[in-house]
């Protein structure tokens, strides 16, 4: 007698977060459910439950895969910026990324995640440590933790600012000049660099 063959998808956990990826940028978090996802991955909806315990386990592991991408997004504009020129550059290419990855950015950072996932812990706190290891090269006497969170906030800000409409985004040299600008003024207040 011939066994009935069982369904095996391959990937689950890649294919749901590749369906929820592709939700949030057709429709924003709204559309984002964990049936939504079933049904782009075209699995049964209580399939992606075997890797998500709910959706904000889902999100979390989604904001974890934007980290990671918007650390290599910055890490290709420069990859080791040591002066506050090459840390302005570091910042437009953050808002860069925010501009050219709403929906995503939105999700890294508005959405509610779980704070316990582990993936998206180390994520941020990679991208954390990034920053604070630029601010420590470029200004060696400053406190890198209070700088870097200060460089941090500022640049996210306008991240959300230009995301909001609240600030003109209309070219990409205008968003450039405007970030830039806006981390050198901000760094002329640090202590010089050696």
């Amino acid at each position: 007698m011939p066994q009935a063959s069982t369904y095996h998808h391959g990937d689950l956990r890649a294919a749901c977060l590749r369906a929820a990826r592709e939700l949030l940028e057709e429709d924003g978090s709204a559309a984002l459910s964990m049936r939504a996802v079933a049904r782009r991955a075209g699995v049964s909806p209580t399939a992606p439950y075997r890797h998500f315990p709910d959706r904000e386990a889902l999100v979390s592991a989604v904001a974890a895969g934007g980290y990671r991408e918007l650390a290599g997004h910055l890490a290709a504009a420069h990859p080791e910026p040591a002066t506050p020129d090459e840390l302005a550059a570091v910042a437009v290419a953050y808002v860069r990324f925010a501009l050219d990855h709403p929906a995503l950015f939105r999700a890294m950072f508005a959405e509610p995640c779980d704070p316990g996932n582990e993936e998206r812990v180390a994520a941020t706190a990679a991208v954390s440590e990034y920053v604070r290891g630029i601010v420590r090269r470029a200004y060696p006497d400053a406190a890198p933790d209070a700088l870097s969170t200060a460089v941090w906030a500022l640049v996210h800000g306008l991240a959300f600012l230009h995301l909001d409409g609240k600030l003109d985004a209309s070219t990409a040299d205008a968003v450039a000049d405007r970030v830039r600008a806006a981390v050198l003024a901000l760094l002329g207040a640090a202590p010089a660099p050696r």
